[in-house]
């Protein structure tokens, strides 16, 4: 049983209903087409999907059972794999957005660190320099520590993405260093992680309410 929340059988019913009223209206939407780029079967194309998603995970989570709805995701866009099929190599590719949200908090937090690190020549550079700041929180934390506290650090987390891409064989040592990302080939990727607030469990719930207040 997954570890989320438990949705209680009402809202696995009421998702359960969001899909039938989806799918009514994508029907229509296609018998009704105005030609073959026509945004209402877009629409409700998008809606169809929303709904199904959450319905499916309301269902997993409360019952441990799955749909045979596959949900269109980001992994869609990419173009057809044309790398190795027996990789000797990857690379992983990652990219996280954040907002500097609270600039004195993140001003407070790096001059601790530079206070604390005798041997920093930082740390009287801090004052109030945002720029140095995040060369001192950087240079002090992994990326997947600052991503578990950026809160704490006066950051908001935006996107993020991690692109696995296969490769024949290693590049050779500094090869690419002056410019890491110039070679990422999205034919050469193998799976992608997104996340993005456009995913949002709460973005989708406000698509179904939309959809059961217009069906009412």
């Amino acid at each position: 049983m997954s570890d989320a929340v438990q949705p209680t059988a009402a809202e696995v019913r009421a998702a359960a209903e969001a899909v039938k009223i989806a799918l009514d209206r994508h029907l229509a939407a296609v018998e009704n087409r105005s030609g073959e780029d026509d945004p209402a079967v877009s629409e409700a194309f998008n809606a169809l999907a929303a709904a199904a998603e959450v319905y499916d995970e309301r269902l997993y989570n409360r019952y441990d059972e799955v749909t045979p709805f596959e949900i269109p995701d980001p992994d869609d866009s990419l173009p057809p794999y044309a790398g190795p099929e027996e990789p000797n190599a990857l690379s992983v590719l990652i990219r996280r957005d954040y907002a500097v949200v609270d600039p004195q908090r993140l001003l407070v937090q790096a001059q601790r660190i530079a206070d604390v690190d005798e041997d920093s020549v930082t740390g009287a550079a801090v004052g109030s320099s945002v720029h140095a700041a995040l060369g001192v929180l950087f240079g002090e934390y992994e990326p997947d520590e600052i991503a578990s506290r950026h809160k704490e650090f006066g950051l908001e987390e935006g996107d993020s993405t991690l692109w696995v891409s296969a490769a024949d064989d290693l590049p050779e040592p500094g090869e690419w260093l002056r410019a890491p990302f110039d070679q990422a080939d999205p034919q050469q990727v193998v799976c992608r992680f997104d996340v993005s607030s456009v995913f949002d469990e709460d973005d989708l719930d406000a698509d179904l309410d939309d959809l059961e207040e217009q069906d009412a």
